[in-house]
């Protein structure tokens, strides 16, 4: 993607991002994946004396926490907007790969599945290092189930009968969308919206926070028609925010030079999975208005991704429904497995870039009917991201894998299914898993790419935005990735769900219970 450039444009250095995020009064530009924001002041705003549009609960956001937050502030009798910078809704949600967990769940009860909030909140915490916020944490992993049944029984999405084992879970827990799409969450949300008379609308880029000098925030400056990424495009509007602003706009994977002052090997050169519109403009100016930062370096990169096609793509269904649960990942140098293929997203990610090349991840027959990807795996082969090999022996040439190695590790790894356990690595098997000797065998290469990032503002668990003094800034709330706190270090797969249903459903029933300001 192109980028305009301005005259006055220049690189975001660590210095100016600490200026504007301390509370300077200089401000900074910032081309944030190709929009130029120009020089803001960190005092308070002037508040408009005429206002455009008014509303007691502004949701910046449309994706999966949006929704909900903008669900439930209209259930309490708040009159509510959704604002979405792009042309469409639902932005990392709606590519998201549909795939929720929830502990002590109806489906893991009948699969004879022990399961506890309390092992689900232990896992989180495991992944993300200890550095989760544990009362955030908790709560999520406390009200993963219910906000589960709360999509089913509310909204009418439908799941699978079959439950999903994520990377870095001590069991399976992890429902899947009919879909395996987070389109069918997302869908079901506009619908209930919809139904609700809340109207989304697009095109509508936040440039501002407004903040009284009281110290609460009252409404946005939004640019109406934007059209991305021309920062320029549209007309500025003020939209009046009676009870509270709700910000829920994601977080910033896309966004190059943000993502690179945090982590300066995140170059233009490694791919993302997320949609375009993934910047940091919205949680700067959270940000300026004296938001107090979380972890933002620690940016995820996800480890079942193909460097055969771009963005997301659909490697990933393959690579963890069938290779990680019933198959086997090599280094094709070697032939041997080199990582733990369920352990967190760090920890294969980081393993399969110190080999300094893609993995190969294999499956076979039985892996693809057990997971119920064998027709996902038919259309994935015409566009060359998945082959199909007649024996191992083919596959192992056709990548260039020393075989006798290769021929070792297949022998081991079947070992271990029979005995159930993996007395290698100690991966969690599976009980339906069978041996990986039914032809034909399946591979995908896998290379890291951009995929979460963990940091945003802190909040609390009333998902109140909390400022520099460490008290929360009234009118201020936020859910999903544009927050930070929930998962330390590593996110857990499945878990991006339920952090922003569950947040955004607290964002959307708080602000719905603040008294308007005027």
């Amino acid at each position: 993607m192109s980028q305009k450039k301005h005259p006055n444009d220049k690189p975001l250095t660590r210095r100016d991002f600490l200026r504007t995020t301390g509370g300077a009064t200089a401000g900074v530009g910032l081309v944030a994946g190709g929009l130029v924001l120009s020089p803001k002041q960190a005092e308070a705003a002037k508040i408009p004396q005429k206002w455009d549009q008014e509303y007691d609960v502004v949701v910046i956001g449309s994706g999966f926490a949006g929704l909900a937050a903008a669900i439930e502030a209209k259930r309490a009798g708040s009159s509510v907007v959704v604002l979405e910078k792009m042309p469409t809704p639902g932005g990392n949600s709606i590519i998201n790969g549909g795939v929720i967990s929830a502990a002590g769940s109806p489906l893991q009860e009948k699969a004879g599945i022990k399961d506890s909030p309390e092992l689900l909140y232990k896992d989180m915490l495991k992944a993300g290092l200890n550095l989760n916020h544990p009362e955030l944490a908790r709560i999520a992993a406390e009200k993963s189930n219910e906000v589960v049944q709360w999509t089913i029984n509310e909204l009418g999405v439908k799941y699978h009968e079959k439950l999903v084992h994520m990377g870095g879970h001590a069991v399976p827990r992890a429902y899947s969308t009919e879909h395996r799409s987070g389109g069918d969450i997302v869908r079901a949300e506009l619908a209930k919206l919809k139904e609700m008379g809340v109207e989304v609308k697009t095109k509508q880029m936040l440039t501002r926070l407004f903040k009284d000098k009281d110290g609460r925030v009252k409404g946005v400056e939004i640019r109406e028609g934007y059209k991305f990424p021309d920062a320029n495009s549209g007309a500025l509007k003020a939209i009046k925010a009676k009870k509270a602003v709700v910000l829920a706009t994601g977080g910033f994977s896309n966004d190059i030079i943000f993502r690179t002052i945090q982590n300066p090997m995140l170059t233009k050169d490694v791919d993302s999975t997320n949609h375009p519109g993934a910047t940091a403009e919205a949680l700067l100016e959270a940000l300026r208005i004296g938001a107090t930062p979380v972890q933002i370096s620690w940016i995820q990169l996800g480890p079942w991704t193909s460097p055969d096609e771009k963005g997301f793509g659909a490697a990933p269904r393959f690579v963890q429904g069938v290779a990680s649960a019933y198959g086997v990942w090599v280094d094709p140098a070697t032939g041997k497995r080199f990582v733990n293929e369920l352990a967190d997203r760090k920890i294969r990610a980081d393993a399969i870039l110190k080999t300094g090349h893609p993995c190969i991840t294999i499956g076979d027959a039985e892996g693809a009917k057990i997971s119920g990807r064998e027709d996902f795996i038919e259309k994935m082969m015409a566009k060359g991201v998945i082959k199909k090999f007649a024996s191992l022996e083919e596959l192992a040439a056709a990548y260039n894998i020393p075989f006798k190695p290769f021929k070792e590790t297949i022998d081991n790894y079947n070992s271990y299914v029979a005995k159930g356990k993996d007395e290698e690595l100690g991966r969690y098997m599976a009980k339906d898993a069978k041996p990986l000797i039914h032809p034909p065998f399946y591979a995908c290469r896998a290379w890291p790419k951009v995929h979460h990032t963990m940091g945003g503002v802190q909040i609390n668990t009333k998902a109140q935005v909390v400022n520099l003094e460490h008290k929360s800034i009234a009118g201020l709330y936020a859910a999903g990735e544009v927050s930070g706190g929930v998962h330390g270090a590593v996110r857990l797969g499945s878990c991006a769900i339920v952090d922003c249903l569950v947040f955004g459903r607290i964002a959307g029933q708080s602000a719905a219970a603040e008294q308007p300001w005027a």
